[in-house]
């Protein structure tokens, strides 16, 4: 058990890898910063060959109070009372034990104090401290040699049927020859701790008795002695983190609320639906003031908005410990710690519990790929020395973000980050994982190279093959502990077998993320015009992953267009208010605004994402406060008082969105094989398919409607117009009359389809028609 953790023995157990150092020790407010008073034990006993260092810090008896009369007492610090509570009558208890334990003839050992005397002789408080120490301890042979010369007079009967091979030359206490029958006897003995759990005593016995080593709400650091000189850090399995008065450093917080303040869990997981509606969000910046949202604000005033707008899961951004707020939680210095800017670990707890409670999934965008290069608060030159969790040279070193890259190959390593993921999953009971950038730790050059799509690329020496294992073993590892949980890879090379499954060679993700669709839009809508925007490499673009189409999560735009240095969609489109613009060209925005969301939802993929606020269209980026905006919070926030106006543009933009989640919701639409593209006409601007039993029709044409446009169907029947983004309460102009929402076929052969459908296109709008009625004919 790593980090600090409370010993049922009446203390606390810390345990850190630390290989670099020379001596550990704890220090906080609970010793005044002592560097002596709870340090290590020298030699094997403080730390082993594999640089762990353990410290056990026992509670103080209270005044008057006597010593336990046993060394094996318990407490349990959850419930008042316990059985050891009650008037136990320990001989009677211990004979019991005997009765059920000892076989006849075994009896010589039930009053032998030699392991008792052993146990306090090394373990005890006037024990060994240093290896020399160790050395009046005869070896094996001699203490074995010993035992077998004073059991010869004894009773046959008495003795276990094993004896060790000596044939004079090799002596091994591994080379033994037993006794079939015992061998199997013993085997199956367990030992007799259930009559232990009996002696265990209530926490209001403990807390009469002792006074806590380390209260709730201390302040700790572990302080380490290297060859570069004396070190504080923050500990590296710290589950919660405050920064110190002076804003500069860090300390970690010891969590042990008593047992009324820790937060009862109300609701199970949600089931997991067939298609996933993501909303991707960020908790300081979710408030409508300019200040830093809380998690118990989010839970109220966000959460209603999330489960009403129709989407089934959050994914949250910027939940674990980071130092610096401006890089959006992803400079993370404390992996298993929550942000303590946006609340404390129980009230993470209450939003995730208030959200399962509302049938949402809660996923995290986990980030395993680099970590903050902070040394004062964060994991670099933990113990002094530049290799403890991460790559020495620049190997170690992200080539463009100024982080640290960890070292997968190292057992410690995978093991801190695998129990990481085990952390989130158990403590918070999160339902899945983003990850992110992964090219950040599958490539040397992290990512950072012009793919053409050559196998070559993946295969060569510039992969890092230890980071594929641990990817692999994250998975496995995920999966085994919960079936249904859900994983993530957002890569930007598109590795191959990120979603195979791991018994065929792959990776074993459930989605990957296309990022190639985003980064068209961006690029369209800022770099050329909408009348020369091609139809084909549209189309290209979101369908050239379809072979993977089953495990692709797709959004037209999600964080990255929100954040200090892009631009939302809203942005570009709108301007960052509705007065900018001449109407015209206003109308032009919105009606391109609804339509890229509605061909990247129904177009391809088996997940959508929506970034927090862009579902009604909200008109400015997010920019952290930094000192170029003099620490201003007057974008690090979202705008919701822009719905209070009922018939304003956003809350017409949020009509649309919601319809669109409702029809993917009833039409089951990302469950549905990908679509079976009917027409791309560029000359037009127009792009007809259908996927599952909806036909969707987009005209992007900026000035060019079709009062008569023929499609070609394979079913005769009459189609009903479902959505309509030029319908006036999405704010469109609603050239669809009621009278026009109906429409039947005619048999006619159209695009090497039997019947054909006459519809009115209006410029700039899209459609979504389902078969209503079937004509046989």
């Amino acid at each position: 058990m790593m980090g600090l953790h409370r010993n049922p023995r009446h203390g606390v157990d810390f345990m850190e890898w630390a290989p670099g150092a020379r001596s550990c020790s704890l220090v906080g407010d609970f010793n005044d910063w002592s560097e002596t008073e709870n340090r290590a034990r020298e030699g094997h006993f403080g730390r082993d060959d594999y640089g762990y260092w353990r410290i056990f810090l026992g509670d103080k008896l209270r005044d008057g109070e006597p010593e336990e009369k046993y060394y094996f007492q318990e407490y349990n610090y959850v419930d008042d009372f316990d059985r050891g509570d009650k008037d136990v009558d320990i001989d009677a208890l211990f004979q019991k034990m005997n009765d059920d334990y000892w076989e006849p003839g075994e009896d010589e050992y039930i009053d032998n104090d030699i392991p008792e005397r052993l146990y306090e002789e090394i373990f005890g408080p006037n024990g060994p401290q240093t290896e020399e120490e160790l050395d009046n301890i005869p070896d094996a042979r001699t203490r074995y040699e010993a035992w077998k010369e004073s059991q010869k007079n004894k009773p046959q009967s008495n003795l276990p049927p094993i004896d060790v091979i000596d044939d004079g030359t090799t002596f091994s206490g591994m080379r033994i020859v037993d006794d079939p029958v015992w061998r199997k006897r013993v085997r199956e003995k367990k030992p007799p701790l259930a009559y232990w759990e009996e002696l265990r005593k209530g926490r209001k016995a403990w807390m009469k008795k002792y006074i806590p080593s380390i209260p709730h709400g201390c302040r700790v650091k572990v302080f380490f002695k290297t060859p570069e000189g004396p070190l504080e850090r923050v500990p590296a399995w710290a589950t919660y983190v405050l920064p110190d008065p002076g804003g500069k450093r860090a300390s970690a917080i010891y969590w042990e609320p008593p047992p009324e303040n820790v937060y009862q869990w109300k609701n199970k997981r949600p089931k997991v639906p067939s298609s996933l509606r993501i909303y991707e969000c960020h908790v300081g910046t979710s408030g409508s003031e300019p200040k830093i949202c809380s998690f118990i604000e989010f839970s109220e005033k966000v959460l209603p908005h999330i489960k009403r707008s129709g989407y089934n899961a959050i994914q949250f951004i910027g939940v674990q410990e980071h130092f610096d707020y401006a890089s959006a939680g992803y400079k993370v210095t404390s992996m298993f710690a929550v942000s303590s800017r946006f609340g404390t670990p129980e009230d993470f707890k209450h939003l995730v519990d208030t959200a399962h409670g509302s049938g949402l999934l809660v996923f995290l965008d986990i980030v395993h790929s680099y970590a903050a290069q902070d040394e004062m608060v964060g994991l670099a030159s933990f113990d002094g020395a530049n290799d403890c969790y991460f790559h020495c040279g620049k190997r170690g070193h992200h080539k463009y973000w100024g982080t640290r890259i960890f070292k997968y190959g190292d057992y410690e390593v995978i093991r801190f980050l695998l129990s990481n993921l085990k952390w989130w999953v158990e403590e918070y009971k999160i339902d899945g994982f983003q990850f992110h950038s992964l090219s950040s730790m599958l490539y040397t050059h992290n990512g950072f190279f012009k793919f053409t799509g050559d196998l070559e690329e993946y295969c060569n020496q510039y992969v890092d093959r230890d980071a594929l294992i641990y990817l692999i073993l994250a998975n496995e590892m995920l999966h085994q502990l919960n079936p249904s949980i859900i994983t993530i890879a957002e890569d930007a090379t598109y590795y191959p077998g990120l979603c195979e499954p791991i018994s065929h060679g792959g990776l074993g993700f459930d989605f990957f993320v296309n990022m190639s669709i985003s980064q068209m839009w961006l690029w369209l809508l800022e770099n050329v015009p909408a009348d020369q925007w091609n139809m084909n490499m549209i189309v290209d673009t979101l369908m050239k992953n379809v072979q993977k189409n089953e495990k692709m999560l797709v959004y037209p735009e999600n964080h990255i267009q929100s954040i200090t240095g892009a631009r939302s969609f809203a942005e570009v489109l709108f301007g960052s208010s509705q007065t900018t613009l001449p109407k015209e060209s206003f109308v032009r925005g919105v009606s391109l605004y609804k339509m890229i969301r509605l061909i990247t939802l129904s177009m391809c993929g088996h997940a959508y994402l929506n970034f927090m606020g862009n579902e009604f269209g909200h008109p400015a980026k997010i920019e952290f406060p930094t000192r170029k905006n003099n620490f201003s919070f007057t974008y690090a926030r979202r705008q919701w008082d822009l719905l209070d106006d009922r018939d304003c543009l956003h809350n017409q933009l949020l009509s649309f969105d919601q319809a669109m989640m409702k029809m993917e919701e009833k039409g089951r639409i990302l469950e549905k094989r990908p679509a079976r593209i009917h027409r791309i006409d560029d000359s037009a601007k127009v792009i007809i398919y259908t996927r599952g039993p909806l036909l969707f029709v987009f005209n992007f044409h900026q000035s060019q409607s079709y009062s008569s446009y023929e499609i070609g169907v394979e079913e005769a029947g009459e189609y009903q117009v479902l959505l309509d983004s030029d319908e006036t309460l999405y704010g469109g102009l609603g050239h669809i009359k009621s009278e026009q929402t109906l429409q039947r076929t005619v048999r006619k052969r159209t695009d090497k389809l039997p019947n054909t459908l006459c519809l009115l296109l209006p410029k700039q709008s899209s459609q979504v028609y389902k078969l209503a009625r079937i004509l046989r004919i």
